[in-house]
C-alpha cells in the first residue's frame, strides 16, 4: 500500500496489516519470539532466523511507517536516539561533519556533543531557518547531512524543508528531518526533497504514553538497505510488544492530530491574551516568523506550543509546578496534556551551551481533553 493508492487514514489502518493468513485475525498477531524453526539447514521458514534480524510484528510496523511517510523503506528501533544514533554511524565516518539546528532537542544535542563527537564526528549548530547560515556553515567534502528538525524543540522555529533539501543535494549532502513535533500526518518531509526522516515515536505516532520507540524512513531503497544491515548489525531495534502498541497508536492518528491542532489553537489565543504571558511560540500564528515556510508545508501547525513566563524563571516554574490537568513530566504527544520546563527536564543537557534554551520558557503538550478543562487549569496556575 503507497500514499499513490490511499489515504492517510486509510494507510495509517491498513498499511502492513493484512488479516492474519492462518487465523483471520484481523489485528496483526504479536510474535513473541526470540528465534524461529528452521524447515532445514540454510531454510529458514519465510526468511525468519532471530527476532533481532526480523520479526513479523516489527515488520507490520516497519511497513506502515513507510506507508505514512511516503517512503520506500521503514525501520524500527528501540528509541528515538538509537535511531539516530545508527543513523549516523551509518551514513558518517569519524572526520566528517554535520549541520545541526541551534536550537535542537537536548537529547540529539547529547548524542553529538557528548557521544559521536568523541567517535570523531563534527558539527556546527546553525538556525536552519537561515539558508545563508546553513551555507556558510558546509564543509565542501566533509558536510554529510542536515539535521533539521521542523517545528524545532521547544523554541518551534521552522526551516524550509524544500529549501534545505535542494542546498544539501547541491554539496552532495544528505537531508535528515526529524518529524516528530509534526507526525507524519501533518508533514511529509519525503515529499519536499528529505533523504530520511526520523521519529521518536514514542510521541505522536505511539499517542499513549505507554511505549518508548524509534523510527527511519528512506527516500530510496539502497539508503533502506544499508541502514536494515546497521539496524542488525548494532541491534537496537523495537521489540514486537513495542512496535504492536506503535501500530495500534498509529491507527488512530489523523483523528487525534486534529484534536491535538484545535486544543492547541484555543490555548494559544488564551495565552496570547494573558498578563503573565510574555510571548507565545506557535507557528499558526501568524506574525510567527516561520508561519508562511509552515502554512506551505504543513497540513496544521501542531499540538506543540511553548511560551515565555512574563516573571522570569522562577514564575515559569511556579506555573509548572501549579497545574493539575496539565501533567508536570518530561515527554509529549500523548493523549493527555503536558507541561515543563525545558530548562531544567528535557533540555537540561545543552546547559551552558549555545544551544541552551531560556529560562523563562514554559513549553505545553496541548492533548485532547475538554479544551474549556485545559483553558481553566491554565489560568489558575498561570494566577
Amino acid at each position: 500500500m503507497t500514499a499513490n493508492d490511499y489515504g492517510f487514514d486509510t494507510l495509517a489502518i491498513h498499511a502492513g496489516q493484512d488479516p492474519d493468513p492462518r487465523t483471520g485475525a484481523v489485528v496483526p498477531p504479536i510474535y513473541q519470539t526470540s528465534t524461529y524453526a528452521q524447515d532445514a539447514v540454510g531454510a529458514p521458514r519465510l526468511g525468519y532466523e532471530y527476532s533481532r534480524s526480523s520479526n513479523p510484528t516489527r515488520d507490520a510496523l516497519q511497513e506502515c511507517l513507510a506507508a505514512i511517510e511516503g517512503g520506500r523503506r521503514g525501520l524500527a528501533f528501540a528509541s528515538g536516539l538509537s535511531a539516530e544514533d545508527t543513523l549516523l554511524r551509518t551514513v558518517c565516518r569519524p572526520g566528517d561533519h554535520v549541520v545541526i539546528p541551534d536550537d535542537a532537542y537536548g537529547g540529539t544535542f547529547r548524542l553529538f556533543s557528548k557521544v559521536l563527537e568523541n567517535w570523531g564526528l563534527d558539527w556546527t549548530a546553525v538556525p536552519l531557518e537561515d539558508l545563508d547560515a546553513v551555507r556558510a556553515a558546509f564543509r565542501p567534502g566533509h558536510t554529510k547531512l542536515i539535521w533539521a528538525e521542523t517545528p524545532t524543540n521547544p523554541l518551534l522555529n521552522v526551516a524550509d524543508i524544500a529549501a534545505l533539501a535542494g542546498l544539501a543535494h547541491e554539496y552532495d549532502a544528505l537531508l535528515v528531518v526529524d518529524n516528530t513535533f509534526a507526525s507524519p500526518y501533518l508533514q511529509q518531509p519525503i515529499s519536499l526533497g528529505a533523504d530520511v526522516v526520523v521519529h521518536s515515536t514514542t510521541k505522536y505516532l505511539g499517542g499513549h504514553s505507554d511505549v518508548v520507540g524509534g523510527a527511519l524512513v528512506t527516500a530510496t531503497d539502497d539508503l533502506g538497505d544499508e541502514l536494515a544491515f546497521h539496524q542488525n548489525a548494532m541491534g537496537g531495534v523495537s521489540g514486537p510488544f513495542d512496535a504492536w502498541l506503535t501500530l495500534r497508536g498509529i491507527k488512530t492518528l489523523g483523528v487525534r492530530m486534529d484534536r491535538h491542532c484545535d486544543n492547541a489553537e484555543r490555548v494559544v489565543a488564551f495565552l496570547r491574551e494573558h498578563p503573565a504571558v510574555a510571548s507565545v511560540l506557535y507557528p499558526g500564528i501568524e506574525d510567527h516568523p516561520g508561519h508562511e515556510v509552515a502554512a506551505k508545508q504543513m497540513r496544521r501547525f501542531g499540538g506543540m506550543v511553548s511560551f515565555r513566563a512574563a516573571g522570569g524563571m522562577e514564575q515559569a516554574i511556579a506555573i509548572c509546578n501549579r497545574t493539575k490537568l496539565f501533567v508536570l513530566a518530561e515527554s509529549l504527544g500523548g493523549v493527555e496534556s503536558l507541561i515543563e520546563h525545558p530548562g531544567q527536564m528535557t533540555h537540561l543537557s545543552a546547559a551552558g551551551s549555545a544551544l541552551e534554551v531560556p529560562a523563562d520558557l514554559v513549553r505545553l503538550s496541548v492533548g485532547i481533553e475538554t479544551v474549556d478543562d485545559l483553558l481553566a487549569d491554565l489560568e489558575q496556575a498561570l494566577g
